[in-house]
């Protein structure tokens, strides 16, 4: 077990780093929730906002922070 919330914090944080790398040399995207939206971003770094409109069709937009 961990002895506090800051060695769990830094063991989560190198899992997040390492699932993100091999994500990028795989070339796949990741997907995560950033300012209450959502984000896809792809291997180069680009980011995109994902939004679906009221029938349920998917939309991506340029993601701005």
């Amino acid at each position: 077990m961990f002895a506090n919330r800051e060695q769990l914090q830094e063991v989560l944080k190198k899992a997040n780093q390492h699932a993100r790398k091999q994500a990028r040399e795989s070339g796949a995207s990741i997907y995560y929730i950033k300012n209450n939206k959502r984000v896809r971003e792809d291997a180069e770094g680009n980011k995109f906002e994902i939004v679906f409109d009221a029938t349920g069709k998917r939309q991506e937009f340029e993601y701005h922070e």
